[in-house]
């Protein structure tokens, strides 16, 4: 094989060989990142046994030193259903405060390391286990070294846990715990939660569900960070009856009417506090602040808190068809069009203490999204509080033939909630959201996902993404996020640009670009340039980020990759990193 600029040859190599078996490959990945200089890496795959697989990697990074990684991957238990994931990977770094972002850091240590477990074991056909383990060097490793991973997961999490599954129930286990005393988590050492899945009470028409769960909590501040940790333990148990059913043939309505109890070892003693309501409309006026080393708050004793809940579901469908809509243009061979009103009414009254008294873990947490107003779909039992909520909203589907199925060619979701009394949203009515689908053909898609404040002050999110194949060679995205005057999170007019043009049998060509329009800051730009050499694929790509408050990042990365193996798309969703992403 032989590689050209233009017409000049500049390399060769006799045969480039690899194995279509996948437990063993090799990589050499030339690249550049401003943050690490220039770089080789390098892995190599290589079976150990018939269920063991093993990776090494070497990486050289110019700004950064020599690293060195091991990975592998272990098959086990009865006909191989288990597996166990090792990584590791060690840098001696030369300069570990090396930063092109705006987020200060400080006293990093020059050996900078990762080790992770991901293990699922499969004891029996209704009993398996989980490990999720990671241990770092310091809270910025993953963001250096494993680009990819950082963006999904910043924060990993360390778990462990046993779950026993029935076709009534499941019962798990759960051991989670501060590794890194970098991140704030919340242990949980250990938590056992009974779930009764909902079924019918002695094959009767009232069904049944409810769960219990015992944990020891402990909310983990990161060392030094002025925080003061604090724990307590925690019964909590919640039963639900449901008597659905259908009248005049077409209306359904479910009432439903549930209790939960909670147990808390420790409360704060709100007479020693002194603590201020936020202003903020959309922020619960019963949640403390951390306590800190300069405005401790003091723990009172322990307390128990009831909770009833009711409400009611109800829809119903109305439906119409028209045999005679044909277009083969827009991808239609009749059309049925299903329209289904609905209203979920939700009344919660929460018996005991004062709800500010309650340690916060499963807490409040911001989000732009209507929180769930059913039991146990309401997971933040230590935020709960009187509300009185009722949802409604109208379902519009279009459906029509393709493939010798039933399609959705369009789906709107249009709803809003009542606020006569909720604690999280202090506003008469929520914002009025319009989500829409639309793929009239299959390489065309659209979506928007809307909410406005059509009845009372808020917020305004507008999300829009569309998909299409104009030409055979052709795909391209576009993607836009609006966001203004949402008290938690910071306006954003964010566009997002991107495709893949196949110019010939033998090249390609992808670019993305994200663009703030708030700032003015093309955030992100990738380009990349793919060449077919017959049982191979070599591409060479480039990134430039800029890092508002800091620097303007480049990456450029090189990969040659073995055709056979699918799992080497033509996406630009690659970092420099020592896998190759």
């Amino acid at each position: 094989m032989t590689a050209y600029v233009g017409n000049v040859p500049v390399f060769w190599w006799p045969y480039l060989y690899q194995s279509l078996n996948e437990a063993f490959s090799f990589t050499i990945t030339p690249a550049y990142l401003s943050s690490w200089g220039p770089s080789i890496l390098t892995q190599v795959t290589f079976p150990i046994t018939d269920d063991i697989r093993g990776r090494v990697r070497l990486d050289y990074r110019g700004r950064r030193g020599v690293a060195l990684g091991f990975d592998s991957t272990i098959d086990y238990g009865k006909d191989d259903n288990s597996t166990a994931r090792i990584r590791t990977y060690y840098i001696q770094d030369q300069n570990p405060l090396l930063n092109e972002t705006a987020t200060p850091r400080k006293d990093v240590p020059t050996g900078r390391y990762r080790l992770s477990l991901e293990d699922r074991t499969n004891f029996t056909d209704d009993i398996y286990g989980i490990a999720n383990l990671t241990k770092l060097s310091d809270p910025f490793v993953m963001q250096d070294f494993y680009q990819g991973e950082f963006r999904i997961d910043p924060v990993p999490d360390n778990v462990i846990a046993l779950t026993k599954t029935d076709p009534f129930y499941t019962i798990t286990g759960i051991a989670r715990f501060q590794a890194n005393e970098f991140f704030t988590t919340t242990e949980r050492l250990p938590e056992v939660v009974l779930d009764i899945k909902r079924h019918a009470l002695f094959g009767g028409p009232i069904f049944y569900e409810g769960e219990t769960g015992f944990a020891d909590l402990r909310l983990q501040f990161p060392k030094d960070s002025g925080f003061e940790n604090y724990g307590t333990t925690r019964l909590d148990t919640f039963h639900q009856l449901t008597y659905p059913n259908t009248y005049f043939g077409w209306l359904s309505i479910v009432p439903r009417v549930g209790f939960r109890g909670t147990y808390y070892g420790k409360t704060w003693d709100l007479g020693s506090t002194v603590f201020v309501p936020p202003s903020n409309p959309l922020e619960p006026d019963f949640i403390l602040p951390p306590p800190t080393s300069a405005n401790p708050v003091a723990f009172d004793g322990d307390t128990f808190r009831t909770v009833f809940n009711t409400g009611a579901e109800a829809s119903f469908k109305i439906s119409r068809t028209w045999e005679d809509v044909q277009s083969r243009a827009f991808g239609l061979d009749g059309l049925l069009h299903v329209i289904q009103p609905f209203t979920n009414f939700s009344y919660v009254k929460e018996n005991g203490p004062n709800p500010t008294s309650i340690l916060g873990f499963d807490r409040f947490q911001p989000s732009t999204q209507l929180r769930a107003i059913d039991f146990p779909q309401f997971t933040t039992i230590d935020s709960i509080d009187d509300w009185t909520v009722w949802r409604m909203g109208v379902r519009n589907r279009l459906e029509t033939r393709r493939d010798d199925r039933t399609i959705t060619w369009f789906e709107l979701d249009t709803f809003f909630d009542v606020n006569f009394d909720n604690p999280y949203d202090r506003t008469d009515y929520s914002n009025f959201f319009n989500n829409v689908r639309f793929t009239p053909l299959p390489w065309v898609s659209f979506s928007v996902n809307s909410q406005v404040p059509a009845f009372a002050k808020g917020f305004t999110e507008v999300d829009t993404l569309a998909n299409v194949q104009p030409l055979a060679n052709l795909q391209v995205s576009v993607g836009h996020r609006y966001l203004n005057d949402n008290p938690f999170f910071q306006n954003s007019s964010l566009f997002l640009v991107g495709g893949y043009y196949r110019i010939d049998d033998n090249w390609g060509v992808g670019v993305q670009e994200q663009y703030e329009a708030t700032t003015g800051i093309l955030e992100q730009q990738r380009y990349a340039i793919y060449r077919d050499l017959s049982s191979w694929v070599a591409s060479l790509g480039a990134v430039i980020r800029e890092n508002a408050g800091a620097s303007t990042e480049y990456g450029v990365l090189f990969t040659v990759t073995l055709k056979a193996f699918p799992k080497f798309g033509f996406d630009l969703n690659f970092d420099p990193a020592s896998e190759g992403q």
